[in-house]
């Protein structure tokens, strides 16, 4: 990170002025080695549109959706009050996240708990930096004609309808955007939601993420692209269950502007 400019609420709060976002960057972004790549990615983009962001840094809490999915309400709660505090404290106003299990739960669920924000997925506010003309994002000499299929995350997609946004920005990278046969509303679910992620797979004839590798791979992609970490890890996964990593690689949508712009 030390090319990066990446400030905390705390670093604002004593300069006495007020970021435009909070990066909520999530568990995933914070500890996964490979979705670390997807915050950097972000972040580089975030810079380069001068975006004024913090991030909470190790005030940063999980937002209890996996205690939540598991059936654990209690430790939800005692993790989502833990950060609406934080969060009221700094006068958190505006969040955008790269993880639509984060972002899902700090737009449905703090509300009910005192935690009232304006939340956006990292798709969402990166082409609203485009259609504000504050980041320029143009058909890639690298990108231009790939098979890139996007796999829609649950919590992003079937949970809160934001299907456009991450389509805007892979087309408008000049990409050639093929759908799967289950796309949008009946997008198949990675496997990784519910908590699922943390726990072995039951029993039945196939697992969830190599089926959906599979839909994926019936449309000839050079590229699977993703909105959310998990997904990520599942379908990497399911490329290499069809021994396909080679010649198919999967990436969020900001990796794929970060490296069209060669940030």
């Amino acid at each position: 990170m030390e090319q990066l400019i990446v400030k905390t609420m705390a670093d604002y709060m004593a300069e006495g002025k007020e970021p435009e976002i909070l990066f909520w960057v999530g568990s995933a972004g914070s500890y996964d080695d490979r979705a670390k790549k997807i915050t950097r990615a972000f972040v580089k983009l975030l810079n380069k549109a001068q975006v004024e962001f913090a991030v909470l840094g190790t005030e940063e809490s999980c937002t209890g959706d996996v205690a939540k999915r598991a059936g654990n309400e209690f430790l939800f709660q005692m993790q989502a009050m833990m950060n609406i505090e934080l969060l009221n404290g700094y006068e958190v106003k505006r969040i955008v996240t790269a993880c639509p299990h984060s972002y899902n739960t700090l737009k449905n669920e703090y509300p009910a708990l005192g935690g009232q924000y304006q939340v956006q997925h990292h798709t969402e506010y990166i082409e609203e930096l485009m259609h504000n003309g504050r980041l320029k994002i143009e058909s890639s000499s690298t990108l231009n004609g790939k098979r890139i299929t996007f796999h829609d995350p649950c919590y992003l997609g079937r949970a809160n309808e934001v299907y456009e946004a991450p389509r805007t920005l892979l087309t408008a990278l000049g990409v050639d955007l093929v759908e799967m046969k289950r796309h949008k509303q009946t997008a198949l679910c990675c496997g990784a939601g519910g908590a699922q992620m943390f726990k072995e797979p039951e029993k039945g004839d196939k697992d969830i993420n190599v089926l959906r590798t599979e839909d994926a791979l019936e449309t000839q992609p050079s590229i699977i692209a993703t909105g959310c970490p998990y997904c990520n890890t599942m379908m990497t996964d399911g490329v290499k269950a069809k021994e396909k990593e080679d010649s198919i690689q999967v990436l969020d949508v900001a990796e794929l502007i970060a490296n069209a712009e060669n940030l």
